[in-house]
């Protein structure tokens, strides 16, 4: 069973005979340190790299653990979660195995409305315990840092609901919790069809109420068909660039409507899913610099065939972040190692690109790159140590948590 290793509060603490994956930007590959030590000083790395050549003086006094030659990584990002949800959405899961399609599901009360209603009757402290269980599934594998998104409430009162329950995993464990408000996600029921005047409402309502209560980190919405245009998204993203957020978007999921331009024009912090991005859209995200978020567990779970279109974001230069895009109706994962997997596995990522879109490029993601995500002196201390002999097996398991220990800012 994974440990949390804790220090004396606002100590120094060294882990030493370690072999290190830093990460770090302009590293060769992972960033291999062998025979390697961290120090961490009040929560911060003061020292990162060979214990040959450690100052002896940095390291008085300080509480010492001898990882007997285990592997250290940063801390995990799940940088595309909807962890926040009541219920579930299990019976529509059988409904399909059975021959449902998804206008029979949706008739029967499926779909996006469903977890809308769950929401919507659910307090915020049972939002909170429902959704603990699901956020310990995924510290035991080491995450860190984790993005939460709104997005089931779809009015003011409900989004912020959410929002708040998502801080409070904050308060409940020792993990760092970004929250994004995605009210541009799907219809309510009362909007009765009317796409324009709920985005209205979103950006004249929604989001400043939001704002005002300091519950978000960035906003998000889905650019689809089945969603919202980029016209639509255009007006959310000028209400977050007034509101001074930075913007994420769901994009080219299921078709192509150049979500990913729209998301490089707005300088978003991310575009994510992107199945349908074309050489354009590719070309603009790696011009901005925002990060493509690739998320196998929608892919897998609902069966697209359609797979993003990795060769392009490599030919220009996009940085490429995994996540586990944890919701309850089209990706119900909790573990962010099988998720790496399915990214080798189904995508073709390298190990390199796992780890990476894990750990420094998830960071980037969340506007998050100068506090954590590398092994590097002045950022967070957040670790995650390893029972493992190369670093390519937490890619290649499946279903098997090697986690020795989990540190989260030095503690």
């Amino acid at each position: 069973m994974a440990a949390e290793i804790k220090s004396r509060a606002g100590g120094l603490h060294l882990w030493r005979n370690a072999r290190l994956a830093t990460m770090a930007e302009g590293a060769p590959g992972l960033g291999i340190v062998e025979n390697g030590a961290i120090v961490a000083r009040d929560g911060l790395i003061a020292y990162v790299g060979s214990e040959a050549a450690m100052p002896a003086a940095l390291v008085q006094g300080a509480d010492i653990t001898d990882c007997e030659g285990r592997w250290i990584t940063p801390g995990l990002i799940d940088c595309h979660t909807h962890l926040v949800y009541a219920g579930n959405r299990a019976n529509e899961f059988e409904m399909r195995l059975a021959g449902a399609t998804y206008e029979e599901v949706a008739r029967a009360g499926g779909g996006i409305v469903s977890s809308v209603k769950s929401l919507r009757a659910a307090s915020e402290d049972e939002l909170v315990a429902q959704t603990l269980p699901r956020l310990d599934a995924l510290l035991a594998e080491g995450v860190t840092t984790i993005e939460v998104k709104s997005g089931y409430g779809l009015d003011v009162d409900n989004e912020k609901k959410s929002l708040r329950a998502a801080r409070r995993l904050g308060d409940q464990r020792r993990v760092t919790v970004r929250t994004t408000c995605l009210a541009a996600h799907a219809l309510p029921p009362e909007a009765r069809g009317d796409k324009d005047a709920f985005i209205d409402f979103v950006a004249t309502d929604i989001l400043p109420a939001v704002a005002a209560e300091n519950l978000a980190d960035a906003i998000d919405g889905f650019c689809e068909g089945i969603a919202f245009s980029p016209e639509q998204m255009a007006r959310v993203f000028d209400k977050a660039r007034a509101l001074g957020l930075p913007v994420k978007l769901h994009a080219d999921q299921l078709s192509n409507l150049h979500g990913a331009a729209l998301a490089a024009r707005y300088g978003a912090l991310s575009a994510d899913h992107l199945e349908y991005t074309d050489d354009e859209g590719a070309a603009a995200m790696a011009g901005a610099g925002t990060v493509a978020t690739i998320l196998p567990g929608a892919y897998y779970f609902i069966r697209e065939t359609k797979k993003p279109p990795v060769e392009l974001f490599r030919r220009h230069g996009v940085k490429m972040a995994v996540a586990t895009d944890s919701n309850p109706g089209t990706s119900p994962l909790t573990s962010l190692l099988l998720t790496m997997n399915m990214a080798a596995t189904l995508f073709g990522l390298t190990v390199e690109e796992c780890l990476s879109g894990v750990t420094r490029e998830a960071a980037r993601a969340l506007g998050l790159q100068e506090k954590t995500g590398t092994l590097e002196s002045g950022k967070s201390a957040d670790l995650a140590i390893w029972n493992i002999e190369r670093p390519a097996e937490l890619v290649y398991r499946m279903g098997f948590n090697p986690l020795h220990a989990r540190i989260w800012r030095g503690q």
